[in-house]
């Protein structure tokens, strides 16, 4: 772990920092909401269907909720690659083509 205390002459300079970057690990917002509980949900639902996603701000939005909407609301992030997929898969879910019906079996009660 890089040392950050001893000022900007410890930050390693550019060179160190591109040689030391992951390829594809570029985050990009797939998603807003103002709830952190709706943001876990879509993520949850993101990676369940196979596309890895993170959720970035929570801690803001907990700390103080007023500021959420100048923030523009708690992301979902995923890499560039699966942007348009994992679009597409929570308008289908908003759309409600993942509800199930009310009387649809689930299997049996333990």
């Amino acid at each position: 772990m890089q040392d950050t205390l001893n000022g900007p002459e410890s930050f390693p300079d550019d060179a160190t920092a591109e040689a030391e970057a992951i390829p594809g690990r570029d985050l990009f917002i797939v998603a807003k909401f103002f709830t952190p509980t709706d943001a876990y949900l879509a993520r949850s639902f993101l990676v369940a269907s196979g596309i890895p996603a993170v959720v970035a701000d929570v801690n803001h939005a907990q700390a103080d909720q007023f500021l959420l909407p100048a923030m523009g609301g708690v992301r979902v992030l995923a890499p560039e690659e699966y942007i348009a997929q994992a679009q597409e898969l929570l308008a289908a879910r908003e759309h409600g083509d993942f509800t199930l019906s009310d009387d649809v079996d689930v299997g049996q009660p333990e």
